[in-house]
């Protein structure tokens, strides 16, 4: 049995549900379906939640959202339409609209059920087309299916005793089309995982049936060596395992939330990434352990939006208690971090901007003078990360030096770099302006002039 995670660009439109309808049809061990709510058509598009989101802000200020109604709908009884499906859908949706707003005295309930509609009506919308042409199809509820999460709104966790409710998916019959990006509390409460949770759900009921494998269908043939806007046709990836996926959708490789491989990863179930609009070209299968080829470097990976905090004080290392001391102060103000790297004297630590706006950053900066006295303490923003990451890192002699040179080439100064304990990635942190230089010069280094090695036999 295989579990397919249908992404926002698969069910973007009518002829895409046919592409996906189409894939189920060519294989009928694809029993598991797990969708996402209708995605962009054409670069300039809106994602349908990114619409339902304006509608439940609108709710919640009490404007005009007819606008934002109008707009969803349109989206839907478009879909609908053209695949010829009952128009008692299209009353389902908007009921589903309607009574969120009886939630508008909890914001972040209304936001979360509000949000949820995308992959629910598209679970819906999909199961109705895969009857039609033919195929046994039940469109299954995720309190139905067993997914029950904890009451964290926007960043629900699943709770251990779901699998063996999911695992029960197994005894129905036909083809069970889930929603993906949301299920239930233990008291019924509809909670949503982060944003792009979707595969998050595919990867939990893969998991939870004990599937062959799960794959997850999108809109790229594989996943690239970089990110393919810093470099004309980058190589593809066939074969990469957990951990260098989960290090490149960390920082940046957005074709794969970094979250979803925890699941598959703790059952051992290999993830395929497939393409939707090509599903017979050979994908990326990720994987436990693979062989390695003989390169080092499997794929770079880059995100911005991190800022510094940088931390200096003589004879830090001798001070009992420092780097707890500064933590607490981060987790006293509800701030999280990404990365800690330090030295004898001074210690650096990662955020995502996003997570220390500039009230928040005032009030650290200030706890930290008055609580640490420390010689020198400051922020820094517009900070990028870039990852190079690889299973062949770690015994690998000089490919820190390797990459240090590609900075020097490419005139990027290295504000940050960090390896700490990873067995298959390096960090750099370098000013978020350089980044596309960078990029191309880690590229051509590790991938074009290596190659180039190889063929001449040095």
């Amino acid at each position: 049995m295989k579990v397919a995670k249908f992404g926002g660009s698969s069910m973007a439109s009518a002829s895409q549900l046919i592409k996906v309808g189409d894939i189920i049809k060519d294989d009928a061990s694809r029993k598991f379906i797990v969708v996402s709510a209708p995605g962009k058509r054409f670069k300039e598009d809106t994602k349908m939640t990114d619409l339902l989101i304006d509608l439940g802000t609108a709710y919640l200020q009490q404007t005009n959202f007819a606008e934002q109604f109008e707009a969803i709908m349109q989206r839907f009884t478009e879909i609908v339409t053209e695949l010829e499906l009952p128009d008692t859908l299209l009353d389902e949706f908007t009921e589903s609209l309607k009574r969120v707003q009886e939630l508008s005295d909890n914001e972040a309930s209304l936001m979360d059920a509000v949000k949820a509609i995308g992959e629910d009506s598209s679970a819906k919308m999909l199961s109705a087309y895969l009857n039609k042409i033919g195929i046994n199809s039940s469109y299954i509820n995720p309190q139905e299916a067993g997914l029950i999460l904890s009451d964290e709104p926007g960043n629900a966790q699943i709770l251990p005793d779901s699998f063996d409710k999911i695992r029960m998916l197994r005894e129905r019959d036909g083809v069970l089309v889930i929603p993906g990006f949301f299920g239930y509390t233990e008291e019924g409460k509809l909670v949503t995982f982060s944003r792009g949770g979707s595969d998050i759900t595919g990867s939990l009921i893969a998991a939870g049936v004990e599937a062959e494998i799960y794959e997850n269908f999108t809109d790229v043939d594989s996943v690239f060596t970089v990110n393919p806007s810093f470099v004309s046709n980058p190589k593809t990836i066939t074969k990469l395992t957990y951990k260098e996926m989960r290090e490149l959708s960390y920082a940046g490789f957005s074709v794969f939330h970094d979250e979803a491989l925890i699941p598959a990863y703790h059952a051992k179930i290999p993830v395929a990434i497939k393409n939707t609009n090509n599903p017979l070209a050979k994908g990326t299968l990720i994987v436990a352990e693979r062989e390695l080829n003989g390169r080092v470097v499997t794929g770079i990976a880059s995100d911005t939006g991190f800022c510094s905090l940088y931390v200096s004080k003589y004879l830090m290392n001798r001070e009992i208690g420092f780097g707890r001391k500064l933590l607490n102060i981060f987790e006293d103000e509800g701030v999280s971090f990404e990365h800690a790297p330090s030295g004898i004297d001074n210690m650096s630590v990662i955020f995502r901007e996003r997570n220390l706006p500039r009230d928040k950053e005032r009030i650290i900066l200030e706890r930290i003078k008055n609580e640490l006295h420390p010689d020198t303490v400051s922020i820094t923003r517009g900070i990028a990360i870039i990852m190079v990451v690889g299973e062949g890192l770690v015994n690998s002699i000089g490919v820190a030096n390797r990459a240090t040179e590609a900075f020097t080439k490419a005139n990027v100064n290295i504000e940050m770099i960090n390896q700490g304990s990873s067995e298959v990635s390096m960090m750099f942190g370098i000013q978020a302006a350089d980044l596309k230089r960078a990029i191309r010069s880690l590229y051509e280094l590790y991938f074009m002039e290596e190659d180039a090695l190889v063929r001449s036999g040095s």
